[in-house]
């Protein structure tokens, strides 16, 4: 029988109470102004909050219900105001899971592509969690193209749809008056870039949405569902990296390179992107 030393049991433990400390991390707010914060903390991704006249509107709910009453603490702490609105920037677990622990009266918006990926079966084959009659009423009930506009009092809430990227129903939520656009996922930074492919997503049309993106809003605040609060300078960047990395891999396919032989040339947890760029060349 092998011996388990101390300093080994030591360091499961603390990795244990680091696992635990980052699940039950308690939902926070960063105040970009008087009326707009990003939702930190809690399990699942960053969101957003934003308190109109009348009502305040959700970005993304997170991953259970210990932190969608997070949320609503923190929006008590700040206005009597209801929530009505909550919006899901895209279909992702750590983004949507906690749809189900919002009252049923909140009305739920996304892309029209975002509710079809909700309804779609489970990378095993298995049928959505959400298509039952429990979950049903969590699911996005108002969707839009291109473009939507909320009117709150005298607020405004623009959304956007630029194209298809990391999945391909991912929206930007922009606010005017604070130039700050959520973006959900459709940029990671500090990490590589994930693209849905088995929902669609694709590397090179998550350049043109980029762009396209930075040419047509006025933003100069990014809230991002894995980062702190970003800036153009930071999006522009991440635009010069990946479409590196995809000139590099078209390189190399050209050269006959393999899947794996290209894989070895990146970073180990670039394998993914790497991967799925690599797919997109093969189908051209």
């Amino acid at each position: 029988m092998k011996k388990i030393s101390l300093l080994t049991i030591y360091t499961f433990s603390v990795l244990f109470l680091c696992a635990q400390n980052q699940e039950n991390s308690t939902v926070t707010l960063d105040k970009i102004s008087d009326n707009l914060y990003q939702v930190s903390g809690g399990r699942g991704a960053n969101g957003g909050m934003y308190i109109g006249d009348n009502q305040v509107v959700i970005i993304d709910s997170k991953m259970d219900k210990t932190s969608v009453d997070g949320i609503f603490s923190a929006v008590k702490k700040l206005t009597d105001n209801p929530v009505t609105i909550l919006i899901n920037t895209h279909s992702d677990g750590d983004h949507i899971n906690g749809n189900q622990f919002f009252p049923k009266e909140v009305t739920i918006i996304a892309h029209e592509n975002c509710r079809k990926e909700f309804l779609l079966p489970q990378r095993d084959g298995s049928a959505s969690n959400w298509s039952g009659d429990e979950m049903m009423p969590f699911v996005p009930e108002i969707t839009f193209n291109d473009k939507m506009q909320l009117y709150l009092g005298g607020k405004t809430i623009e959304l956007y749809y630029f194209g298809i990227g990391h999945t391909t129903g991912d929206i930007v939520v922009y606010f005017p008056e604070e130039k700050t656009a959520f973006i959900g996922d459709q940029v990671f930074f500090e990490r590589p870039q994930l693209i849905h492919s088995y929902k669609g997503g694709n590397s090179f049309e998550h350049v043109k949405t980029t762009k396209k993106l930075l040419a047509t809003i006025d933003a100069e605040k990014f809230c991002s569902g894995h980062s702190e609060i970003k800036t153009r300078a930071d999006i522009e960047k991440h635009l010069i990296e990946i479409t590196a990395l995809q000139q590099k891999i078209k390189n190399m396919v050209a050269e006959g390179k393999t899947q794996e032989e290209v894989k070895s040339a990146f970073a180990e947890n670039e394998s993914r992107l790497v991967e799925s760029v690599y797919n997109e060349i093969n189908k051209m």
